[in-house]
């Protein structure tokens, strides 16, 4: 497979939900993020956060954003204030892997959902991909039910890293073809 280009940063591009704005993280936004995201229980059920994870990581993050490394990622505002981040990260021309973390003051709440469902909209429509992925660790099932409620279908299990952990974990992974998001 080709390897897709990555696309421009969305910087002016919101998205409004019921409950919450979706909008590109911006680097007042790093306390926020190392705070929630850099929590031990939050981090560890993500491949990709470490811990802990310092606010000068966080502006790592929003600079690579910026600058187009990291596929598209929004910051999940609730009422003026960040409480987690949701994005994508194209594979190539038909597909892209999904991922979405929330702070945990904010679990429970259905705001992961509100989110995910908001950007699985925005990507099938603004990059016309085929088919979207997202996966879980096997013991994170509040984002298989999260991952259930999008449509999701269930596609296999892979070992994946955990950079809070250090360590790999089984990994479910699930897919959403656009004919199913879009019905």
């Amino acid at each position: 497979m080709t390897k897709r280009a990555a696309p421009a940063y969305p910087a002016r591009v919101v998205i409004r939900t019921e409950r919450l704005l979706l909008r590109a993280p911006v680097l007042a936004d790093a306390t926020s993020i190392a705070l929630l995201a850099g929590d031990y229980e939050v981090a560890s059920m993500t491949g990709t956060i470490p811990h802990p994870y310092s606010e000068e990581m966080a502006v790592d993050w929003i600079q690579s954003l910026q600058a187009g490394e990291e596929g598209v990622a929004f910051a999940i505002d609730r009422a003026g204030a960040l409480i987690g981040c949701v994005g994508y990260r194209a594979t190539d021309k038909i597909h892209a892997e999904m991922g979405y973390w929330i702070g945990k003051p904010y679990w429970g709440m259905g705001y992961a959902t509100e989110a995910a469902r908001a950007l699985i909209l925005h990507a099938f429509h603004r990059e016309r991909f085929d088919y979207l992925t997202v996966g879980h660790f096997k013991e994170n099932p509040a984002s298989a039910r999260v991952i259930a409620k999008l449509g999701f279908e269930p596609s296999g299990e892979v070992l994946r890293d955990c950079a809070a952990r250090n360590a790999k974990s089984r990994c479910l992974t699930y897919r959403l073809t656009r004919g199913r998001a879009l019905a």
